[in-house]
């Protein structure tokens, strides 16, 4: 099974940080903007999960959400979720092989900067790479594009000037 099987079979289309992906759920019930920080403003529904895909050479770019999000690690090879945070630098690779340690489920703070690559060197590895990962992502409050934040180069690397490689390659 490759990444065009798993897009065809989910029906799933291009994400504008990269990737593909389909929303499988977002919950039929909303929380009013009393019951929210303020940083949202509005009413939000309480929940949403996505399938999410990258292939291998095609990066999730960094970008940020008002929320925190948890990403689930399906199938294929591992995947590197690159994090800016506080101005410090982090990764986490989730991916088939909890025993080395990587994760199936890693929580994304909200605010943070991050982006992901598929682990190919990790992927190396494996018997056969596979060329992609398949993730689902889950937010709540649930996703909204008015939350989300798809970085700038130029401000990202005004902050972050020592990771000025992995910028130019998220960005």
């Amino acid at each position: 099974m490759n990444a065009d099987y798993w897009i065809d079979l989910l029906g799933l289309a291009r994400h504008p940080e990269g990737g593909y992906y389909r929303e499988v759920y977002r919950a039929d019930e909303t929380v009013g903007p009393e019951a929210l920080p303020a940083r949202y403003g509005s009413a939000r529904t309480s929940g949403t999960s996505i399938y999410f895909l990258l292939r291998a050479g095609e990066p999730s770019r960094f970008h940020r959400l008002q929320s925190d999000e948890i990403w689930h690690y399906y199938a294929g090879d591992p995947v590197v979720v690159h994090l800016l945070d506080r101005g410090e630098y982090r990764q986490k690779t989730l991916g088939p092989d909890y025993a080395s340690g990587q994760a199936f489920v890693h929580v994304i703070p909200r605010h943070s900067w991050f982006g992901a690559t598929v682990a190919t060197a990790a992927a190396a590895t494996l018997l056969v790479p596979n060329g992609f990962v398949l993730l689902g992502c889950t937010v709540a409050p649930g996703f909204e594009y008015q939350d989300f934040e798809l970085a700038r180069r130029e401000d990202l690397l005004a902050q972050f000037p020592q990771y000025a490689p992995l910028i130019h390659q998220l960005t």
